[in-house]
């Protein structure tokens, strides 16, 4: 029996939103496969998307969802802070565990550490540091807090 992609998955997962009235969910998976179809159909030829570049638009609506929440939460309007919160709840039961702060801090001390063994040091190192970190993370962390945490430990 071939395996389910993730795009069948949210479909799925759709469907059963809309026969149980689960209208917050229902609403957010449907937004998941339209940025999903809008991503296939952008460039010169239609594709289906592979599952990791489903996971990608995944996390970018995850992504828009938090800074909306804060944008939201900046200007007193915590009722669709809220909306945004339980959307981005939705989209991150679809996307891989996220990473705790200690095991990120160890895997980018090792990816520093091999750097340095390269003879990289200080800033210079900050690209061969993030494409080792993010080749072991694979979307499992935000990349803003990877490359924060990246430059503070080569500046420090």
């Amino acid at each position: 029996m071939p395996s389910t992609s993730l795009k069948d998955t949210l479909q799925s997962d759709l469907t059963t939103a809309m026969r149980s009235r689960d209208e917050l969910r229902a609403a957010t998976l449907r937004m998941a496969l339209t940025a999903v179809k809008a991503e296939e159909v952008a460039g010169k030829a239609a594709r289906e998307l592979s599952d990791d570049e489903v996971l990608k638009v995944l996390q970018k609506e995850a992504k828009k969802r938090r800074e909306a929440a804060e944008a939201f939460d900046g200007a007193g309007r915590a009722d669709t802070a809220q909306r945004e919160r339980d959307e981005l709840a939705v989209i991150e039961g679809y996307l891989p565990t996220q990473l705790g702060d200690e095991e990120l801090a160890v895997i980018v001390d090792e990816a520093v550490i091999a750097a340095t063994g390269e003879g990289l040091t200080g800033m210079g190192a900050m690209g061969a540091v993030m494409t080792a970190v993010r080749a072991r993370v694979a979307g499992r962390a935000d990349g803003g807090k990877v490359a924060a945490l990246v430059r503070g430990r080569l500046q420090g």
